[in-house]
């Protein structure tokens, strides 16, 4: 996978892991990545498909609908890809936080839906329900932050309050922040993860 890594000034500090929003790619989020934490790590990856031409991290079948076939094979391809990079960059696999907006934050989402302590937490900017009806493990404790917009047309509240729901289901620490915005990852959201962060870790 197309990636790029940068070594923080504190190995100490969460090695932070970028996923991108749809036609995105491994160097987006780096700028607020480093507004949350500038002394951290960071690993950003590009998604490995392709949609019109627009990096993703899986298929979907429309607007909203989810190749769940597609996420399942993607899902464990990223995890055994972060397992690789953290031998590759020598970082401590255990202390590793996500950070994903959209399709970036779902494929994230799955992550702790299907492998649970493969993150130590995560920063989820509009992301949706990845899958329903399955059993998800126990992610006791974990930090987990959702940025939300209530005029959201593409992950609307009723998403982020149901992905809300299941978190809190499985024991996850979740806090969820709202902006009156739409998709887009606001200055508000921003400023509060940033603080949730520090509060975290």
């Amino acid at each position: 996978m197309h990636h790029i890594f940068k070594q923080g000034s504190n190995s100490n500090k969460p090695t932070l892991l970028l996923l991108h929003g749809t036609g995105g790619t491994e160097s987006d989020l780096i700028p607020l990545a480093k507004e949350i934490d500038d002394a951290a790590s960071i690993l950003g990856i590009r998604g490995n498909v392709l949609e019109q031409g627009m990096p993703r991290f899986f298929r979907r079948l429309y607007d909203g609908k989810f190749d769940e076939e597609d996420l399942m094979f993607r899902t464990k391809e990223l995890s055994a890809f972060i397992d690789r990079m953290a031998q590759t960059y020598s970082f401590n696999r255990e202390n590793a936080v996500a950070i994903g907006y959209s399709n970036g934050a779902n494929i994230a989402g799955n992550l702790l839906f299907h492998y649970g302590s493969v993150l130590k937490g995560a920063i989820l900017f509009h992301p949706m329900v990845p899958r329903r009806g399955i059993q998800i493990p126990d992610l006791q404790n974990m930090p987990i932050f959702i940025g939300a917009g209530t005029n959201d047309p593409i992950c609307p509240p009723e998403e982020a309050n149901e992905l809300e729901e299941i978190l809190l289901q499985a024991n996850a620490d979740v806090y969820v922040h709202w902006e009156d915005d739409g998709h887009q990852i606001s200055h508000g959201e921003i400023k509060a993860a940033k603080t949730w962060y520090k509060n975290n870790f």
